[in-house]
């Protein structure tokens, strides 16, 4: 399961269609309590990063692809673990397509990390769903997300 603040979710989304119609792209910051299949994960930031697909042909694009430069990662992943936290999860926007993993997006995603994708229709986000991918990496499976008002539950941190 996936947690997250309805104001992170906010700023999520706002990053997402700012970027529209174009791929937008940023990272989940937080903790992982339990193992798999029982793992939460709770969101306690997140990291807007630029997408620097560069690439322009017919075939792709940043309207159906999406880069984090290594700097940003590292800028994220420094400031989690600063912050005694981890990198929980990625997240981009599908423009104008469902919230559901592309093929790109299964070749390129790491097991038990959260994948959000967030279907941004006409600039406007819409579906929201987080998917993991399989320890064989064959297929995603759908993750639970709850976004909650305020602070996190005790019995979720």
């Amino acid at each position: 399961m996936l947690v997250l603040t309805r104001e992170l979710m906010r700023r999520l989304c706002a990053h997402l269609e700012a970027g529209y119609p174009r791929e937008a792209c940023g990272m989940l910051i937080g903790n992982m309590n339990g193992a798999p299949p029982h793992m939460h994960k709770i969101a306690r930031d997140v990291y807007l990063a630029p997408n620097v697909w560069s690439v322009e042909n017919e075939h792709e694009g940043q309207r159906n692809r999406y880069l984090i430069a290594p700097d940003d990662y590292v800028r994220a992943d420094s400031e989690a673990t600063r912050r005694g936290l981890d990198i929980i999860g990625f997240f981009h926007s599908h423009p104008d397509h469902p919230a559901r993993p592309s093929e790109t997006d299964r070749e390129y995603a790491l097991p038990v990390i959260s994948f959000v994708i967030v279907s941004v229709q006409q600039g406007r986000a819409g579906d929201v769903r987080s998917w993991v991918l399989r320890d064989d990496r064959s297929a995603f499976d759908e993750e639970p997300l709850t976004v909650i008002d305020g602070t996190v539950p005790a019995a979720l941190r």
